[in-house]
């Protein structure tokens, strides 16, 4: 139910439909307007980097992830409540605010993740996984579909963005908090108060994690290095395919909205079907197999000339996003010990994160040097997935498993 909840927030709100608002409307189409936007939420990525471990250690020391996910969850609501103040010229309101709930929800998808090894048995780590990803992708779609009928609503009353938009904030947020419920209402805190972390500043926090994970826990330690790479390329999917699909396919608006509808329709699919062939098949293999789908799409992508064959790479990328992203977090939930849940994969946010920034940086960086060259910048991104693939193929989930053991035994 909290995939379900906070998924109407990236798909929405940074995705279709604020960030537009904010580059048409609250920067008045600048020059400056789309860097503003990127820089802000590179300024939340950061922020999670730097912060996350700490939390997490605090949060596995005092027994505390649920209190954490509901301060985050109450956070990422009311900084994003704040945006629909955010009118011409609310360049510093809308920025702050965008900063604020980018990094409370980054937060919540960080803890949220902790409880899964509590929450399933190792052998259905894949499956549960799954489950979380595929309603997350029907709660963004729901959010989206309540979002258009707002927006056609208003269009048909000759209202503009800027009465309509403060709107389709209000229904993401209602949706948001009311699908949170359940998760406050139902989930229990199973972990016992432990031994706190040493204390430490955040630039040593993250030192130590680092050095730890090499020492005592190495195939995790190559797990978000894998991780870090792939979720580079996705993140290039995530933030630039309407922008892909409309300076280089030539898409509408309507076309492109299309297109986020069947991107979450088939991530949906793949992430519910494929939980169980993971489990099936063992982690490494199936995020392989996942990874050689992104390969696929992406030189698809590349090729594509005319509509049918680009809604082909877009029906690639649904599947493969749904259960890339699941098999990760399942991944990272076998190899975390127990005790440490939300320390560990506060460390899988920051590679997350860390790729988060990268990604759309490296893509945005080739259209530069190549005045505008977006096929160019889609098979570099391939790069990313390949390189993925090589760092997965030097993990042993076999010995990772093992030092878990040790690990958590220790």
């Amino acid at each position: 139910m909290y995939d379900f909840a906070n998924s109407g927030y990236t798909t929405v709100i940074l995705t279709a439909v604020f960030s537009t608002y904010f580059v048409g409307v609250v920067g008045a189409r600048a020059s400056w307007a789309t860097l503003a936007w990127t820089a802000a939420l590179s300024l939340s990525y950061l922020l999670i980097m730097l912060t996350m471990p700490t939390l997490g250690a605090r949060a596995d020391a005092r027994a505390a992830k649920r209190r954490l996910l509901f301060a985050s969850t109450v956070g990422c609501v009311g900084a994003t409540l704040a945006l629909t103040q955010a009118g011409p010229g609310d360049v510093w309101l809308a920025l702050v605010a965008i900063v604020i709930s980018n990094y409370c929800y980054c937060v919540g998808e960080s803890v949220v993740a902790a409880f899964l090894p509590e929450l399933a048995r190792p052998a259905a780590l894949g499956r549960v996984s799954g489950w979380g990803w595929s309603f997350g992708y029907c709660g963004g779609m729901l959010t989206l579909g309540l979002s258009l009928v707002v927006v056609t609503q208003a269009e048909a009353r000759g209202m503009t963005a800027e009465h309509f938009v403060p709107w389709v904030i209000v229904v993401t947020c209602s949706v948001f908090a009311l699908a949170a419920l359940p998760s406050f209402f139902l989930l229990r805190e199973r972990a016992r108060p432990g031994q706190a972390q040493p204390a430490m500043d955040l630039l040593r926090r993250l030192a130590y994690a680092w050095r730890e994970t090499g020492t005592h826990f190495p195939e995790f330690r190559r797990l978000l290095m894998c991780i870090a790479c792939y979720q580079a390329g996705i993140s290039v999917v995530i933030t630039l395919s309407a922008v892909y699909a409309s300076e280089v396919m030539g898409f509408t608006t309507p076309q492109i909205m299309l297109l986020v509808f069947t991107v979450n329709i088939g991530a949906a699919a793949g992430a519910f079907s494929f939980g169980y062939v993971q489990d099936r098949i063992g982690h490494k293999r199936a995020l392989a197999i996942t990874l050689c789908g992104w390969i696929l799409m992406v030189l698809v992508a590349y090729a594509a000339v005319t509509a049918p064959v680009f809604w082909i790479a877009a029906t690639l990328a649904g599947l493969c996003m749904g259960t890339t992203q699941s098999a990760g977090r399942a991944m990272t939930g076998a190899l975390a010990p127990a005790g440490r849940l939300a320390e560990f994969f506060s460390l899988w946010t920051f590679a997350v994160q860390l790729a988060a920034v990268i990604g759309p940086l490296t893509y945005g960086l080739v259209t530069w040097a190549t005045d505008g060259n977006h096929r160019l910048a889609i098979l570099v991104t391939g790069l990313f997935f390949v390189g993925g693939l090589a760092l997965l193929s030097r993990m042993d989930m076999a010995r990772g498993l093992a030092r878990r053991e040790q690990g958590a035994a220790a």
